[in-house]
């Protein structure tokens, strides 16, 4: 569908350019029907390039939708870490730069902030599907609170049980966000232990190797200091 999306502009365009080009080169005898040729050439190509974006854009919102359509089935089995790239959009920046640079320095790590990464959009999506439901049902239930059916009881008393459901399930889902999102802050925090924290003791330990030591040119300032009081002491007696 993507390439369709490129293809359709390209090639409705190119097709009517190319015909009116090998007209006015094989059949054209003279300048006016040359011009002839241009002119109607030119028309024909605007008109598929139209036609080319209007098939581009039907075939994007189809792509969209489909899109759409196929994360919710993702989600609607819970999210995992391989199909985290389908939900890249809802990722925050913080949260990309971070499994970018885990993956890279610890694969471990990466893999772990990748899983508890899948259980934070699991956990905002049914947050706010069940969010979203909960209103729906309380609008249904005023709605029927005003109706004067004889089972209108009967519907309001299932509706508030539904509702009673969805306030579970949105409690536990805010409890499963807090939960996911410590666990990233946790992991974060160990990859920039293991990472930056060893690269600092690295350089300290370089550091205090090197205090121990005098530096060669120190060395030799030293050594030569010594033969030139030598040597004087020599001229003098």
């Amino acid at each position: 569908m993507k390439a369709a999306m490129v293809a359709a502009p390209v090639g409705l365009t190119l097709i009517p350019a190319a015909i009116t080009m090998l007209l006015v080169l094989l059949l054209a005898s003279g300048p006016p029907a040359a011009a002839v040729f241009l002119f109607f050439g030119a028309i024909a190509t605007g008109i598929s390039l139209l036609a080319g974006l209007t098939t581009s854009a039907v075939i994007g919102t189809r792509h969209s939708r489909w899109k759409r359509e196929l994360r919710e089935q993702i989600a609607a089995y819970g999210i995992s870490a391989n199909e985290i790239h389908w939900f890249r959009g809802e990722l925050k920046p913080a949260e990309k730069r971070a499994l970018k640079q885990l993956s890279s320095g610890d694969p471990l790590l990466g893999d772990a902030y990748a899983e508890t990464l899948a259980s934070r959009l699991t956990a905002t999506r049914i947050l706010r599907r069940s969010t979203n439901e909960m209103r729906s049902t309380q609008q249904r239930i005023r709605k029927i609170s005003t109706l004067k059916a004889s089972n209108s009881e009967a519907y309001a008393k299932q509706l508030k049980a539904d509702k009673a459901k969805l306030a579970d399930i949105n409690a536990k889902a805010k409890e499963m966000l807090v939960e996911a999102e410590s666990r990233l802050q946790m992991i974060e925090a160990a990859g920039s232990r293991g990472g930056t924290f060893s690269e600092y003791e690295v350089a300290l330990k370089k550091l205090e190797s090197r205090a121990g030591e005098e530096p060669l040119a120190l060395e030799a300032a030293k050594l030569a200091d010594e033969i030139r009081r030598e040597l004087e002491e020599a001229e003098e007696e």
